[in-house]
C-alpha cells in the first residue's frame, strides 16, 4: 500500500528562479519566475513517451498489407479526419496534427498513473496541475484565434462577436460583451475540465488510502478499492478526457468560422453588383 498511496493531492511546489514575485490577479497568484519540478519532470516523461510510440508506430508501417497496430491507427486517424471535415472543412489539414497529437499526449500522460508514482515525490500526474493543462488550453485558443483571423480577415474576426447573425443589429450590439466572454473562458473552461477529473481520481486514491489508518482491519479492502479504482479511472475516465479534450479542440476550429457564409455572401453579393453595373449600357437622354 505504500506505493499505492498518492502524495496529498494538488501540492505542487514552487522552485523560484528569480525570487518570488508574482502578479496577484486577485482570484490567483501569478508566480512568472518559478516553476513546479513535478510537473516539468512528469510531463516531460509523458512526452518521452509519446515521441517513443509514435516512432515505434512510424517503423511498424508498411505499404503492403497493414498488420493490426496499423489498421487500428488507420482507423482513429480517418476518424478524426472525418471529424475535422464535419466540423471544420476539408481544407483545414493541418488541425489532424494538432488534435490527434494533444490527443494521444493527454492519453499518455493520463494513463502514466496507473503505475504506483507515490515512492517518488517529482513523479506525479502531469495533468492534476492546473498549470499544465491551462498552457495546453491557451496554445490552442491562440492557434484557434489566428485561425479565425486568417479565414475571417480581421473584419470579420470582429463581426464574429456580434451574433446571431440573423438578428438585427439593435440586438447584436448588446450580446457581444456576452460573445467576448464566451470566447475568453473557453481556454479556462477547457483546462479546468481536465484538471477537474484527473485531480478528483487523486483525491479518492487519496482518500482509499486513508481508510486503514482510521479501521486497521479495512487494509485488504482498501487495496483493492485503489487497484480497481486507479483502473476505471486511469483507463476509462482518462480516455474519455482525452478525446473530450481533442474534440473540443476541433469543435474550437469549427467555431471559429463562424460568420464565413456570410462574409463570403457579401462579397459574392458586392462583386454582382459591380458586374451588373459594368455591364449596364449607358442610356442617353
Amino acid at each position: 500500500m505504500r506505493y499505492l498511496a498518492e502524495a496529498a493531492p494538488g501540492t505542487h511546489p514552487l522552485t523560484p528562479v528569480c525570487g518570488d514575485q508574482y502578479l496577484n490577479l486577485l482570484v490567483v497568484k501569478f508566480y512568472y519566475c518559478a516553476f513546479t519540478v513535478d510537473t516539468l519532470v512528469s510531463s516531460a516523461l509523458a512526452i518521452a513517451v509519446t515521441l517513443g510510440i509514435a516512432f515505434f508506430v512510424a517503423s511498424r508501417l508498411t505499404p503492403g498489407v497493414p498488420g493490426k497496430l496499423q489498421m487500428v491507427l488507420e482507423f482513429l486517424v480517418s476518424y478524426v479526419r472525418g471529424l475535422i471535415r464535419e466540423t471544420v472543412t476539408e481544407d483545414a489539414t493541418f488541425i489532424l496534427p494538432i488534435a490527434a497529437t494533444i490527443g494521444l499526449y493527454i492519453l499518455v500522460a493520463n494513463w502514466l498513473d496507473f503505475f504506483p508514482l507515490g515512492f517518488t515525490s517529482i513523479l506525479k500526474p502531469a495533468n492534476s496541475d492546473l498549470n499544465q493543462t491551462l498552457a495546453m488550453a491557451i496554445v490552442v485558443f491562440l492557434v484557434v484565434q489566428w485561425y479565425s483571423i486568417k479565414v475571417l480577415g480581421l473584419r470579420g474576426y470582429v463581426r464574429r462577436f456580434t451574433k446571431p447573425f440573423e438578428m438585427s443589429w439593435a440586438f447584436r450590439i448588446g450580446l457581444i460583451p456576452l460573445n467576448i466572454i464566451e470566447e475568453i473562458v473557453k481556454p479556462i473552461t477547457l483546462s479546468l475540465r481536465l484538471f477537474g477529473n484527473i485531480f478528483a481520481g487523486l483525491l479518492m486514491v487519496y482518500l482509499l488510502t486513508l481508510l486503514p489508518s482510521a479501521f486497521a482491519w479495512t487494509t485488504p479492502i482498501s487495496a483493492v478499492g485503489v487497484a480497481v479504482w486507479k483502473a476505471f479511472d486511469v483507463f476509462f475516465v482518462g480516455t474519455i478526457q482525452a478525446f473530450i479534450f481533442m474534440l473540443l479542440t476541433i469543435i474550437y476550429f469549427g467555431q471559429a468560422r463562424e460568420g464565413l457564409e456570410e462574409e463570403m455572401g457579401r462579397g459574392h453579393a458586392a462583386a454582382s453588383g459591380h458586374e451588373v453595373r459594368a455591364t449596364t449600357p449607358a442610356t442617353t437622354s
